[in-house]
């Protein structure tokens, strides 16, 4: 037992140590060679192709500039791929962080972004320092589901402008008011940004339809330039709107702070850093089971708050693991964190040599792609699966789907994660029972093999909050007192401060009958919170027993 126990505390403390460490420290420590060079630098150079159209589209639709999402992978996705905790995670700014980034920039300035970014960052180390990574797991599927598809309704409904090419000076923020807007202004469609919108779409889905390896995005915005300056076609361009990309990487710099300014952008932090958290470690979870690996979740943590720290530092946007962009990193053969730094240098190479040719890209291929975007984001298999889920299940989705899009991420998160808190402690406490010692099922004759004069009842689940109010039942069920009353708990796997109160409110109707109580097979866990708590064995009050058959034996020396 000695010898199993050394080497299983060993692994235990290696892991507690490495836990922070780097995967790519890691990789460099175990060799690195040529081919994993060669291998590393092709899947980056595939990712890095997928990211840069996809990159200025985000950024677009977030209400910025597109030159931010440029520089947002190029900082955050290499020092999310060097510092993190996983071998293959992509990092960079994601669909997720669209509808917040959107908010936030039209309530507070991008000044305001950069704050709350930086918040973002700093709480996002503090939560890997602390070991928190593995809590984030503990979010239910229905609220993820629910959010993500909100927002991905929410992406959808604002690039129906530009895919259609309509004549609207300033959309409304709710999502209501910016319908009623659109199906108002509809009759200003322009056909050739509609038909430039519709071929980029047809393209990239038959693409990856018939030719899945071909870059769908980049061919589409490639091949919609060509086409709109070629034919001089009418159609809106990110020259038109925003003018010449700036292609160099701006100096860092630090936001003027102040602790107003910290408390009104607190909130927009705190969603910001939750979804940095939780999209990552969903795409480190994916990483792992197309590789077989098995990610760091504490180091991915304080990765993904340092470059949202830098990325703020540069001007660039809030930042995360992206698992479509990852996925194609696997397939692409990435092998080592490498991958996603050198899928970070190919797109400053790109930013640098080729910035001046951006201004001829059509926003309608930018909509078209972020509809894509969306589409992928709505997760509809994954509705329509959760749908056939218990009532519980589907109200949270569809209550986080609905506060996403009429009110803001940040009260659906809380909504979703309260709610479900609220259901699950009610399944415990209906999981949770107190019934008669011994029921049917054990004896036909139920009382046959207790003493006289002693009654005994067995609860089983959890004795929390949740369920406590029941024991308060038991004596009322049995009508005349016994002299002797033996509660079974060897099926009470936790007891919580509610848990005690009412036991000890048991014990004391019990003393005021002038029954006594005779508690067996109590957990040590559950009877060291009891001990704890005041709730202690008492000479010709309570007792302790191991078992069930030492409180047979116990109740039957109790005088008559």
């Amino acid at each position: 037992m000695t010898d199993m126990a050394g080497p299983a505390r060993g692994r235990h403390a290696s892991a507690r140590r490495d836990g922070l460490v780097p995967k790519l420290l890691t990789v460099l420590r175990q060799g690195y060679s040529l081919a994993d060079l060669r291998s590393d630098a092709l899947a980056g150079l595939t990712v890095a192709i997928v990211a840069l159209p996809l990159a200025m589209a985000l950024a677009i639709a977030s209400g910025t500039t597109p030159e931010r999402g440029l520089v947002t992978v190029v900082v955050a996705g290499l020092l999310i791929s060097a510092l993190g905790g996983s071998r293959s995670q992509i990092g960079g700014p994601t669909g997720a962080f669209v509808v917040v980034v959107a908010n936030v920039i039209s309530q507070h300035g991008f000044d305001g972004l950069v704050i709350a970014t930086l918040m973002a960052g700093l709480m996002l180390i503090a939560a890997g320092a602390a070991r928190l990574g593995s809590l984030m797991r503990y979010i239910p599927e229905p609220v993820i589901t629910g959010f993500t598809a909100g927002i991905a309704l929410i992406i959808f409904s604002s690039q129906v402008k530009d895919f259609f090419g309509l004549s609207i000076a300033h959309l409304p923020a709710d999502f209501i008011g910016e319908w009623e807007t659109l199906i108002a202004n509809f009759g200003t469609l322009s056909v050739a940004t509609t038909g430039v919108s519709l071929a980029a779409l047809g393209l990239i889905l038959a693409l990856r339809r018939f030719a899945p390896k071909v870059p769908g995005f980049l061919v589409a915005v490639v091949l919609g330039a060509v086409a709109v300056t070629l034919l001089q076609l009418p159609v809106a361009t990110i020259g038109t709107r925003f003018g010449e990309l700036n292609g160099a990487i701006p100096v860092p710099s630090l936001p003027v702070l102040s602790f107003s300014r910290i408390a009104e952008l607190f909130p927009s932090a705190v969603t910001i850093a939750f979804l940095a958290g939780v999209e990552s470690l969903l795409s480190a979870v994916v990483a792992d089971g197309m590789t077989g690996g098995r990610h760091r979740p504490n180091a991915e943590l304080v990765a993904q708050g340092v470059a949202n720290t830098a990325s703020a530092l540069f001007g660039g946007l809030p930042a995360t693991g992206a698992i479509a962009r990852t996925a194609t990193n696997i397939r692409a053969g990435g092998r080592t964190p490498m991958a996603g730094v050198f899928h970070a240098l190919f797109v400053l190479a790109v930013m640098l040599l080729l910035a001046p040719l951006a201004v001829y890209i059509p926003l309608a291929s930018l909509a078209a792609i972020l509809m894509v975007v969306a589409w992928n984001m709505s997760e509809m298999d994954k509705m329509r699966h959760l749908m056939s889920a218990p009532l519980g299940d589907r109200f949270l989705m569809i209550l986080t789907l609905v506060l996403t899009v009429a009110v803001d991420l940040t009260v659906a998160i809380g909504a979703g994660v309260v709610f479900a808190a609220m259901i699950f402690m009610h399944r415990m406490a209906e999981s949770a029972s107190i019934a008669v010692v011994p029921d049917a099922a054990e004896e036909t004759d139920t009382r046959a093999s207790l003493p006289p004069g002693v009654e005994a009842f067995a609860v089983r689940g959890p004795l929390f909050f949740g369920a406590a109010a029941r024991l308060s039942d038991v004596l009322d069920q049995i009508g005349q007192p016994p002299r002797v009353f033996i509660l079974r708990m060897e099926e009470v796997p936790l007891i919580d401060a509610t848990g005690v109160a009412a036991l000890q409110s048991f014990l004391r109707r019990c003393e005021s009958a002038g029954t006594k109580v005779i508690l067996s097979g109590v957990k040590p866990t559950t009877r060291d919170v009891m001990l704890r708590m005041g709730l202690a064995p008492e000479p010709g009050k309570v007792a302790f027993v191991p078992d069930f058959d030492a409180a047979l034996l116990r109740a039957a020396a109790v005088p008559a």
